[in-house]
């Protein structure tokens, strides 16, 4: 069976001021449908850059990228902005939450770019927000909530299309202990239960361990196999 995600030969460079500034180097990785995977790495080691063209929102420089079968590299921007929004949910460390909006009316978000009605869409948006334990919260706006609910509400904000893959980028480098605890708990049941795909970008080694697997990242090069 196909990998889920695959990327052969796959690079990223920038050009800043006149100079050609390579992030990643022919980058070789398969990911499953239903893996669990972290990215690590050192400060500029590109695992945030990589994370960001898994998710479609930047683009390769050279090489392939096929997301369950689709070529994202040869997408337009508008058929990319299509793509992230039936197919990737994104967590973000500072929770990227809309202040004047409550718990209930940020989840809904992404359901906006559906064709479901209004009715249907809160509906939706309330079973996320149950499924991250949040039912109680739904007419709080973030000022109201501790920064783990907060995290959780962008969770359930990720949940809530369905998506094909969950890409997370340091879910927990703003929360204390208990909360990273209890966010990190969740993302084990969105894989263990939901049989979610789920991609992390994390320093914290104890973070790391909950994911299945662990690729490691160094000067934008992968250390180990990471193609099946």
């Amino acid at each position: 069976m196909a990998a889920l995600i695959s990327l052969r030969h796959l690079g990223k460079s920038y050009e800043r001021a006149g100079q050609h500034i390579p992030v990643l180097l022919n980058i070789d990785l398969d990911i499953e449908r239903g893996d669990y995977v972290s990215l690590m790495g050192p400060s500029g080691s590109g695992k945030s850059t990589l994370l960001n063209l898994l998710a479609g929102i930047d683009k390769p420089s050279r090489g392939s990228l096929r997301v369950d079968g689709v070529d994202i590299v040869a997408l337009s921007e508008r058929e990319l902005a299509d793509w992230r929004a039936a197919n990737v949910g994104f967590i973000f460390q500072f929770y990227n939450l809309l202040p004047v909006l409550t718990a209930l009316e940020n989840v809904e978000l992404p359901l906006l770019l559906t064709r479901l009605d209004r009715k249907t869409r809160r509906e939706h948006a309330r079973m996320a927000l149950a499924m991250v334990g949040l039912s109680d919260r739904e007419h709080h706006r973030p000022q109201e909530l501790s920064g783990g609910q907060q995290q959780r509400v962008a969770i359930a904000r990720a949940l809530v299309t369905d998506p094909t893959l969950i890409v997370a980028d340091e879910p927990t480098g703003d929360l204390d202990r208990q909360a990273a605890d209890d966010v990190l708990a969740l993302m084990d049941r969105l894989h263990r239960e939901l049989g979610k795909t789920i991609v992390m970008v994390t320093h914290d080694p104890k973070c790391a361990a909950r994911a299945h697997r662990q690729i490691h990242l160094e000067k934008g090069e992968l250390q180990g196999g990471g193609a099946a």
